[in-house]
């Protein structure tokens, strides 16, 4: 079934040996029993690959098959050409990827590298680092980047997405960084409030473009705002659409970050998924993680190099800005053959095929009696509808095969990539009627 296997019985009975332990129940004694999974007790002591085969097979077919996707909120179901699961799954990128020996990880490292610069053309930003966890993550380490001894306070938009907001507040508790939320108006960043809130004390302003319901920020007048008052800039941005709207640099951003999900990653129940992180010169010595750099050997030959290391394990512990030490390599390699296959006209095109659908679909929605778009601001591929019952639709298109928009209070947010024909979503929207003037 693959190319690695766990521990012998050997080799486990070793360990336990050494650590004074008798089973493997004893090492997670401290884990509390409520969140610990149960494995049952298999009759035989393995299966046979047809067996583990049939097994899968029978799992997988638990699974709903949704003929279309409507959901996204962070999470985007893309067209992934097969080429580029082809090539990142060959064998020589499957293997251990932590590049400490430069001299024996020079492939790892060059890849990184070319992603890093992909990252860095996408944005307009001088410098990327080698990917986090996803982009709550990328949000918060870009907020901590920002602190200064006399500004401990990070403003984000209200409108950004709830998880990555939740994680900034993580970051901020135990770093004593006061996240302050900058309220909405029509579903967009009040810039009124936020002039109100732009104090001594305040070091950075996170805006996410698109934002969580969808609508396009007015970046370059809030950042400019933000610069008077002597701010860091952080766009955090759905990178697909840097091919349509304005880049990192165009808006004077310090910072961008995001996550690289919608190039070439699935679903996957949410993850893993490879946050981005870019900035410009001046901030390059406070950027977390893994940074791969390029040089030259003894003989003058092109290499690569882990370089500008800000994390606490390469420097002093008290020193470090982050103490992230790893990233989500594979997905980042993944989005590299992506960008590389697709090239900026394919993912153009992408985009201009995600804003065109959804507003065919918006504006057939919006033909039903008791549903309209909640805000009026453009849109790139997202946007909430009200509607009665989002329960009730949700369950009929589910009952059609079709994964519905996510429910919210009195609405519905929708996402609509490239993927939909014209057939599909004539199709919902023929349900969401007969659910909606049907009542």
């Amino acid at each position: 079934m693959s190319q690695y296997h766990p521990h012998t019985p050997e080799e486990t009975r070793e360990m336990l040996t050494f650590l004074g332990l008798n089973t493997l129940d004893e090492l997670f004694g401290d884990v509390p029993q409520s969140v610990r999974g149960s494995v049952p007790k298999a009759e035989h002591p393995g299966l046979t690959q047809m067996e583990t085969l049939r097994e899968m097979q029978a799992l997988a077919a638990e699974n709903t098959q949704y003929t279309l996707t409507l959901r996204g909120a962070g999470c985007y179901d893309h067209f992934i050409p097969p080429i580029v699961p082809q090539l990142a799954n060959k064998k020589e990128f499957l293997s251990a990827y932590t590049p400490y020996q430069a001299e024996l990880s020079q492939g790892v490292l060059q890849a990184i590298f070319e992603y890093q610069t992909l990252i860095c053309e996408l944005t307009g930003m001088d410098a990327s680092n080698a990917g986090v966890y996803d982009f709550a993550t990328a949000a918060a380490e870009a907020a901590m980047m920002c602190r200064e001894r006399s500004r401990s306070v990070a403003l984000v938009s209200q409108a950004v997405h709830p998880d990555t907001l939740a994680v900034m507040n993580t970051y901020g508790f135990g770093t004593d960084t006061q996240v302050r939320t900058v309220p909405l108006k029509d579903g967009r960043t009040d810039p009124a409030a936020l002039r109100e809130m732009l104090r001594e004390d305040v070091a950075s302003l996170t805006i996410q473009q698109p934002n969580y319901f969808g609508q396009l920020e007015d970046v370059a007048a809030l950042f400019q705002a933000a610069k008077e008052a002597g701010v860091k800039c952080i766009l955090a941005v759905n990178p697909l659409s840097l091919s349509l709207l304005p880049s990192g640099a165009e808006v004077k951003a310090d910072i961008v970050c995001g996550d690289v999900q919608p190039f070439g990653l699935p679903m996957m129940y949410g993850g893993p998924h490879a946050g981005f992180m870019a900035c410009t010169k001046d901030m390059i010595r406070r950027l977390p993680g893994r940074i791969a750099g390029q040089t030259a050997d003894a003989d003058g030959r092109r290499a690569f190099v882990l370089t500008l290391q800000a994390r606490e394990q390469h420097i002093r512990r008290e020193k470090a800005s982050s103490n992230i030490c790893t990233n989500h390599a594979h997905s980042a390699l993944t989005a590299s053959i992506y960008l590389t296959y697709m090239g900026l006209q394919g993912i153009t095109a992408v985009a201009e095929s995600c804003v065109s659908k959804a507003h065919y679909f918006a504006q057939e929605l919006c033909k039903i009696k008791s549903v309209n778009l909640r805000y009026n601001g453009e849109f790139f591929h997202e946007f909430v509808t009200d509607l009665p019952n989002p329960a009730r639709v949700e369950a009929a298109l589910h009952e059609y095969g079709i994964l519905s928009g996510l429910p919210l209070d009195g609405g519905m947010l929708w996402a609509v990539t490239e993927k939909a024909s014209k057939a599909q979503l004539d199709r919902a929207v023929k349900l969401v009627r007969e659910v909606c003037e049907g009542e």
